[in-house]
């Protein structure tokens, strides 16, 4: 099934794309989430039109984020937990904790866009990495202090 892509969809393709997909993915995912159209022959015709529509919104989209980065460059947020010997966090922390932290100052974040590697375990400051856009990254502080 060929699909054309109305928005970035990670590990497939960024907006614009004519990809193929099997037809499950296409029908039950891609498709109702507008994340994609059926690349039928009316929509191959008219995706140049398209196409341009999508680069103003990529554009758009872009400027936003990079505004969202210069937000992120000043900010930090405090986590406190529990902890033991050597600075050692009883559990640790995680992006859904950060997605909270943030929550709780005002910003709404999508958890799967904190892009932390492993859950942090012992104290201490840590520039956690935010994707705001397929091309731009913003890092957070994240400070972990002791309860």
């Amino acid at each position: 099934m060929e699909v054309i892509l109305t928005e970035d969809v990670p590990n497939l393709g960024s907006m614009g794309e004519m990809v193929k997909v099997k037809p499950g993915y296409g029908r039950n995912y891609l498709i109702p989430r507008k994340l994609a159209i059926l690349a039928t022959t009316g929509n191959k015709a008219q995706l140049a039109h398209h196409l341009r529509q999508l680069e103003e919104k990529k554009a758009r989209l872009k400027g936003l984020a990079v505004g969202e980065a210069a937000r992120f460059a000043d900010l930090s947020v405090t986590i406190a937990r529990q902890s033991g010997v050597d600075d050692k966090l009883f559990g640790s922390v995680s992006n859904r904790d950060i997605e909270a932290a943030l929550a709780a100052i005002g910003i709404t974040i999508e958890r799967r866009k904190i892009l932390l590697k492993d859950p942090i375990r012992t104290l201490g400051i840590y520039n956690v990495p935010i994707s705001l856009h397929s091309e731009v990254t913003a890092n957070l502080k994240v400070w972990v202090a002791a309860a």
